[in-house]
């Protein structure tokens, strides 16, 4: 079966292309912007680089292909509406010229009239992609909140439970959903693949019905925890998102939306899943949430929220590689002696997160801190992996934007601030060299950069010289 997976580098998109490429009865072919991100890629898939506005690429990638997978969203982009229905028709009409025989879509559950801009564009690119049913059949399924390690809905719920003993919530934590474990979602995506359909399927699918309160209060009962949760009818859904991003890692942009999304009930309307899919039988909640934390607390996360996107927010851009475009650097440097090269390295990989940044870690935390009030990341993002760094990965308000092993590490800013910066770690010549660069926005930024020179150097001069102090007691 000639298969084609776009979104291969996102939150769903690669727990399945993990599954789809180790099965000998299947060609690949992956539509990604960076293939640099799911690096190795074995010699027997196929990749596009490019995206559904690039249409060159996209009608390259459709074309010799049985099954194509659309798991593509913009959220994070301020029109994403718009784009997800650019998007959808571009990614339908290559499909249809190239005779493409199904397309497997995951959307959200949910009814138009009563969602949230979100979910409404979700259900409009669902009715797009199944709006010509006499040339391509779809399988369009429909999923609630997905607990799993690194899902943004799991994330905010653990946080939340982590960190809050006593919780005045919203009234509508009791708003009804049925979430569903990540991987019953790509059982039923995987397995869609073979399913003869004469028609296009709506298929919802989803387990226990809980609500939001509940999730909380079962998942502080597995980690032991005692919480009181006291809801309150005065809480709004922006006034709600400004708390949520104090306590948890996912920005205003995004809580802002699943905030929204909250208010409306997300129940399964249809049976087509058990119909279909007899043999799929959905895991129950209380053993998807110990599966989540257990790979959380393992280090095992495979994917996550952020892990890609169509805006800069949230993912790497050509103009984020450019650092001959900044003018302003704080450059800082520490000998290392003969063949410590790589105990050095192993430990630059390992900054951030629980882990930290040595000496000064509060200042991060303050500076974090009010980068959360602004609409930022903050520093609780933390990492996929406490050892390990890809590219594209989290860490912290960073992303990882190349790696050359032993060598070089390069990290760009995503913190609200008036410019843009990025800090590279360098070992060459026996010695590591640390700079961080920076290209202003105009006078403010200008004055930006001066102001926070004196932390520059308390906190780069400390970071290099912790880095080499611990690779060298290792």
């Amino acid at each position: 079966m000639r298969v084609l997976l776009t979104g291969a580098t996102g939150f769903i998109g690669r727990r399945l292309y993990g599954r789809l490429v180790r099965r000998e009865d299947i060609e690949l072919t992956l539509l990604v912007r960076d293939k640099r991100k799911l690096s190795p890629i074995p010699p027997n898939v196929r990749v596009i680089e490019g995206d559904t506005f690039n249409i060159d690429a996209l009608h390259k990638a459709t074309s010799n292909i049985d099954v194509a997978y659309y798991l593509i969203h913009s959220m994070r982009a301020k029109n994403y509406d718009q784009l997800d229905k650019e998007s959808a028709k571009n990614f339908l009409h290559s499909c249809i010229s190239n005779r493409v025989e199904k397309i497997i879509y995951l959307g959200g559950l949910g009814e138009k009239d009563k969602s949230s801009l979100h979910l409404r564009s979700r259900i409009e690119v669902g009715e797009i992609l199944s709006s010509r049913e006499r040339e391509i059949k779809t399988i369009w399924f429909r999923a609630g909140m997905i607990i799993g390690a690194g899902s943004a809905s799991f994330e905010i719920v653990r946080h939340l439970t982590q960190k809050i003993p006593i919780m005045i919530t919203p009234k509508w934590v009791r708003t009804k959903t049925q979430p569903i474990s990540v991987n019953d979602v790509i059982d039923y995506l995987e397995t869609a693949i073979w399913t003869n359909i004469e028609k296009n399927e709506v298929v919802d699918i989803g387990a226990d019905l809980v609500s939001f309160e509940e999730l909380i209060r079962l998942t502080a009962k597995i980690m032991g925890l005692r919480r009181l949760i006291i809801p309150v009818p005065l809480l709004s859904p922006r006034l709600s998102s400004y708390w949520l991003i104090l306590f948890t890692p996912v920005p205003y942009s995004i809580a802002g939306e699943l905030v929204e999304g909250l208010r409306y009930e997300t129940t399964l309307k249809n049976s087509r899943a058990k119909e279909l899919f007899p043999q799929i039988n959905p895991t129950p909640i209380k053993d998807a949430i110990i599966k989540a934390l257990d790979e959380t607390i393992q280090s095992n996360i495979i994917s996550r929220w952020c892990d890609s996107t169509t805006s800069l927010f949230c993912d790497i851009s050509q103009k984020s590689m450019q650092l001959s475009e900044s003018i302003l650097t704080y450059e800082t440097s520490k000998p290392l002696p003969s063949g410590l090269e790589e105990k050095v390295f192993k430990v630059i990989k390992s900054l951030g997160g629980d882990k930290g940044w040595y000496k000064f870690d509060f200042l991060w935390h303050i500076r974090g801190l009010i980068d959360k009030l602004f609409g930022g990341y903050g520093i609780n993002r933390g990492r996929r992996d406490p050892d390990d760094l890809r590219v594209g990965d989290a860490l912290d308000w960073w992303k990882v934007i190349d790696i050359i092993p032993n060598r070089r590490l390069l990290l760009y800013s995503q913190m609200k601030n008036p410019g843009e910066a990025w800090l590279e770690f360098l070992i060459e010549k026996n010695s590591l060299k640390l700079t961080a660069y920076f290209n202003p926005k105009g006078l403010l930024g200008i004055l930006y950069w001066r102001l926070t020179q004196p932390f520059h150097y308390l906190v780069f001069n400390d970071l290099i010289k912790n880095i080499v102090r611990e690779a060298t007691n290792k």
